[in-house]
C-alpha cells in the first residue's frame, strides 16, 4: 500500500463493514463475500488510524477486526444544515409538492435493498389499514429510492408486495430527487421511517430530523445514535410489522406528541452539522501527523 511504501499516515473511515452487516441480514439477503471482509481486515491492520461513525461501530472494529482501541476515533457523519432545515414548514412544503394538507404521510427514503427494510413499512401500513379502515382515505406511504447493488429486482418485488397487500391506492413510488427537493419531502412528511436491518449511522434519519420531522427507526447500529429515542423520534426493536404499526399508529394519533418530537428532532440534528464533523476529522488527521513526527524522531534516534 502507498502508506507503507511512503510512510504517509493512512486514516480510513469505515462504512457498514461486511462482518457487522452479515450479522444482521434481512430474510433472503445474500451475505457480503468473504473477500470483502478480508480486504477490510487488511485495511484495519495497515491504517494509522480508523474513524468510526458511532461508539458501537468503534467497538465492532476492535472486537471483530482486531483494531487497536487507541487508534479508533468516533466522528459522526454530518448533515448540511443549510439545506436540511425546517424552512417555511410542513404546510408550505405540501403545497409545493401538491400533497393534501390533511394527508397522513409516512416516508421511506433510501436504496431499495432488503437490508433497508422498506417492506417492513408496507406491511406495517397494511396492519394499520386493517385495524383502522377509515385511515385508508388519508394515508400516503411514500417510497423514495431506486434499486442498487444486489437489489436490482427489489423495486419490482416491492411494487408486487404493495399490490398483494392491497395498498395500491396508498403507496406512492418516487424516484430519487435533488437535495433541495428531498428536504421538502422530509418537511411534508408526518413521520420518516427507517426500518433498516443494519446501518453504520443513518443519514436519512438525521436529514429528516433536521427538517423537523420525527423519525421511527430500528433500534440497531448507528440509528441508536442518529435518533434520540423519545426525544426526536422512536426506536423500534426488531422488524415485526405489528410492532411498527403500533408505534406509528400511536404517534399518528397524538399530534401534540409529534409536535414535541419535531422540536426535539431539530435540536438533536443541530449537533450533527458538517462543521462539527469536519473539525473532528481534522483532529484525527492532526493526531496522525503528530504520530508520524514522533516516529520519525525515534527513527533518527535509533539510527544515531
Amino acid at each position: 500500500m502507498i502508506s507503507e511504501q511512503t510512510s504517509i499516515p493512512l486514516i480510513h473511515t469505515m462504512h457498514t463493514t461486511a462482518k457487522v452487516k452479515n450479522l444482521n441480514l434481512a430474510q433472503g439477503e445474500k451475505p457480503e463475500p468473504q473477500i470483502r471482509a478480508i480486504g477490510e481486515e487488511q485495511v484495519v491492520k495497515a491504517a494509522t488510524g480508523l474513524i468510526a461513525n458511532t461508539d458501537a461501530e468503534a467497538a465492532s472494529l476492535v472486537s471483530l477486526y482486531g483494531a487497536c482501541q487507541d487508534n479508533v476515533f468516533v466522528v459522526a457523519p454530518g448533515v448540511d444544515l443549510t439545506t436540511y432545515n425546517p424552512a417555511d414548514g410542513k404546510a408550505n412544503a405540501r403545497q409545493r409538492l401538491d400533497i393534501a394538507p390533511d394527508a397522513i404521510m409516512l416516508t421511506f427514503v433510501g436504496r431499495i435493498q432488503p437490508h433497508k427494510g422498506p417492506d417492513v413499512l408496507l406491511r406495517a401500513a397494511a396492519q394499520m389499514v386493517e385495524h383502522t379502515p377509515h385511515l385508508r382515505a388519508k394515508l400516503a406511504v411514500v417510497i423514495m429510492g431506486g434499486a442498487s447493488g444486489g437489489g436490482v429486482n427489489e423495486l419490482d418485488n416491492l411494487k408486487a408486495l404493495s399490490k398483494f397487500l392491497k395498498l395500491d391506492d396508498v403507496v406512492h413510488f418516487i424516484q430519487p430527487v435533488a437535495h433541495l427537493s428531498l428536504a421538502d419531502w422530509y418537511r411534508a412528511s408526518d413521520l420518516v421511517c427507517v426500518p433498516s436491518y443494519s446501518e453504520s449511522f443513518g443519514l436519512v434519519a438525521l436529514e429528516a430530523q433536521a427538517c423537523g420531522t420525527p423519525v421511527v427507526a430500528t433500534a440497531i447500529g448507528g440509528l441508536r445514535t442518529a435518533v434520540s429515542d423519545g426525544i426526536s423520534g422512536s426506536l423500534v426493536d426488531g422488524h415485526d410489522p405489528k410492532a411498527w404499526s403500533a408505534v406509528i399508529s400511536r404517534l399518528i394519533a397524538e399530534p401534540q406528541r409529534r409536535l414535541l418530537l419535531s422540536i426535539g428532532a431539530v435540536e438533536h440534528a443541530s449537533h450533527f452539522g458538517w462543521e462539527n464533523t469536519a473539525r473532528k476529522t481534522l483532529d484525527v488527521y492532526d493526531w496522525a501527523l503528530s504520530k508520524k513526527s514522533v516516529k520519525g524522531q525515534l527513527s533518527r534516534l535509533n539510527l544515531a
